[in-house]
Parts: structure tokens; C-alpha cells; sequence
């Protein structure tokens, strides 16, 4: 009589679990949900650095498209037509006024550059001479100092890239400023799109928080540019500063850069202020003092840092950071980003994100 065959464990046949590789095990999907989020990140990173100008532009787009809206809405104070007509207002004075600047005081401003850059290098060697006579470096040196910080200088010029690179990226810089002032929220609407719905009322909240405080931030930038400019430029002929009307130019143009920019302009002031003698060189010490402290307790006070409210010290830190990531775009847009990231903390800080429902246990069919 024939054996019966051995009844097979019940556990041959229920204990069906998956394998540590498989993918639809639970531990495995969250090890690689994991890893996921910090090689997203790690790509993150690299992209940001690989594709830091690119980025940069954009940014320097949205924040020219921030100062365009900004002269919209004034317009439409005062103009009731369409957005579109009073965009085009916009541009036409902005670009009407640069175009007036290089057609009436073109030639003189770039005779004037060349100047500006052989006594720049003439009161540098001079320095340097009077450095090595004080003996503050060893003998024979500070000449080949001096040619290693100018060379510096003329790496820190050459990374910019040439003309041609330059006027690339600014061009695209207005283009896509134009572009998104002319439809601001076309653009929110496409970021918000792309965020889960519990987080859009609040995307839009700090979206225009943010171009509020941008605006008013820009604004104040462009009334210290006004005032340092036409001050400088007026103060310096009076006392018979030579080259008095690039000088006023450049200090206004360099007063977007707060802190920074004012040193720069400071330099280059009173060096070509004692190139016209001690006379002049003094008067110009005065007025680069004179004005700063008017324009940094007076004017930008009421518009900029009262409405901001960034601690100076913070922003030379944010713009020696950009600058040592990014070059001279990064000093450029340090403080609009650093007005940014202050906006997003605020808000974070007041309106913390909610805590998400409980699931609900879903109820056995009958």
C-alpha cells in the first residue's frame, strides 16, 4: 500500500513575505524614499553651483521685474489705463533717460573713464611708494604688492566676462523682466501649481509680502542713487574736483550696493581729489563724508532701512558671501535676497505651518 505524501507546513504556504530587495517591501521603499531626498539635495547643491549664472540672472530678471511693477502701480495711482500701457510708460522713460545720459554726456564721461584710470593707477604707485618709505612692509616690496592687488583687481574685472558676455546678460536680464511684469501672476500661479494645495494661500501671502518689501527696498535704492549722485556731482564742482561729473555718476551708480559701493566710490573720490592737489583732496574727503552721513541718517533711513529693517552689519556679511560665490552678480543681488529670506523667516515665524489632519480609519465594508 502506497505511502500518503507528507501534508506541506501551512507556513510553506502563508509566510509569503517579501525580500529585503524587493522594492513593495515596506523598510525598502522608506530606505529609498531616504536616500532620494539627500541625493535630491546633493543635486540640488551641485546644480546651484553648476549653474550658478544662469540662476543669478533669472534673479536679477524678477528683481527688475519687481522695480517695473513698482512703476506701474505709481503710474496707475494717477493713469487709469490698462497694466500693459503703463509697463510701456515705464520703459519708455527708463530706457529714455539712459538713452539722454549716453547721448548728451557720452563722450565726455568715457575721455573722462580714461582719465579716472590713469590717476586711480598714478595715486595707487604713490600710495604704495609712501607705504614702503614708512616701512609698514619690508623694503622693496610694496611695489610688487601693489601689482598683485591690482592684479587681483583685473581677475576679479576679467571674470565678469567681455563686453559682448556682458551685454548678453543683461539683455536677458530686461527681457525677462519685462516678461514677467508684464503678467505677475501668471508667474505665481505657475509656482503655485507646482505646490501641494494646503501650501498655496500661503505662497501667495508671502509672494506679495515679498514684492511689497522688494519695492519699497528698490525705491529706496533708487533715491539714494538720486541723492548721492546729483549731490556729489554738485558739492565736487564747487570745490573744484576735476572730473566731477563721473565722479557723481559712479557714486550714484555704486550707491545700489550699499555699504560696498560706497567705499568703492569713497576711493576713487579722494584719490582724484588730491591728484588735483591737497586742496581738493581734502574738500573731497569732506564731501564723501558730508554725503554719506545725510544720505545714511536722513534719506535712506525713512525709505529703506526703516521699512527693510536690515542691520548693516548683516548685509556687508550677506554681500561678502554672495561676492565670494557668485563674483559681482552675487554683490549685486545680495541685498535684495537677503530682504527675501528676512520676509520668508517673518512669516514662518508668525503663520507656522499647520500640522497635518489625522488619517482617518477607514471603516470595514459590510
Amino acid at each position: 500500500m502506497a505511502r500518503k505524501p507528507k501534508p506541506v507546513s501551512k507556513l510553506d504556504y502563508t509566510d509569503i513575505r517579501p525580500g529585503p530587495a524587493e522594492f513593495r517591501d515596506p523598510l525598502v521603499l522608506r530606505e529609498m524614499s531616504k536616500a532620494a531626498v539627500w541625493i535630491g539635495m546633493v543635486l540640488a547643491v551641485a546644480g546651484i553651483i553648476v549653474l550658478a549664472q544662469p540662476l543669478l540672472l533669472i534673479v536679477g530678471g524678477a528683481i527688475f521685474a519687481v522695480l517695473l511693477d513698482g512703476g506701474v502701480r505709481v503710474l496707475g495711482r494717477y493713469l487709469p489705463i490698462a497694466r500693459g500701457w503703463r509697463l510701456l510708460l515705464v520703459l519708455l522713460i527708463g530706457f529714455g533717460f539712459v538713452g539722454w545720459v549716453f547721448y548728451f554726456a557720452g563722450t565726455t564721461i568715457a575721455e573722462q573713464a580714461e582719465a579716472l584710470r590713469s590717476v586711480v593707477a598714478a595715486q595707487f604707485d604713490e600710495l604704495m611708494k609712501l607705504v614702503d618709505r614708512m616701512g609698514l612692509v619690508p623694503r622693496g616690496q610694496a611695489t610688487d604688492l601693489g601689482s598683485q592687488l591690482m592684479g587681483s583687481v583685473g581677475k576679479l574685472t576679467s571674470a565678469v566676462g567681455s563686453a559682448i558676455g556682458a551685454l548678453t546678460s543683461l539683455v536677458m536680464m530686461l527681457v525677462i523682466g519685462m516678461f514677467m511684469a508684464a503678467e505677475p501672476r501668471l508667474y505665481d500661479r505657475g509656482i503655485a501649481w507646482v505646490l501641494p494645495q494646503r501650501l498655496r494661500d500661503d505662497f501667495y501671502r508671502v509672494a506679495d509680502m515679498v514684492g511689497f518689501t522688494l519695492r519699497r527696498l528698490l525705491f529706496g535704492r533708487l533715491v539714494g542713487m538720486l541723492f548721492e549722485g546729483v549731490f556729489t556731482f554738485i558739492m565736487l564742482w564747487v570745490g573744484g574736483v576735476p572730473m566731477a561729473a563721473l565722479l557723481g555718476l559712479v557714486t550714484g551708480l555704486l550707491a545700489f550696493i550699499p555699504n560696498i559701493g560706497a567705499i568703492v566710490s569713497g576711493i576713487l573720490m579722494v584719490a582724484v581729489g588730491f591728484s588735483a592737489g591737497t586742496n581738493a583732496g581734502l574738500w573731497a574727503i569732506f564731501v564723501y563724508f558730508f554725503v554719506q552721513n545725510i544720505d545714511g541718517y536722513l534719506v535712506v533711513p525713512y525709505i529703506a532701512r526703516r521699512t527693510v529693517d536690515l542691520a548693516p552689519a548683516v548685509v556687508l556679511g550677506m554681500q561678502l558671501l554672495m561676492g565670494a560665490l557668485f563674483g559681482i552678480l552675487g554683490i549685486l543681488f545680495a541685498d535684495p535676497i537677503l530682504a527675501t529670506l528676512k520676509v520668508i523667516l517673518v512669516d514662518r515665524s508668525t503663520h507656522p505651518a499647520e500640522k497635518r489632519p489625522a488619517k482617518r480609519k477607514r471603516k470595514p465594508a459590510t
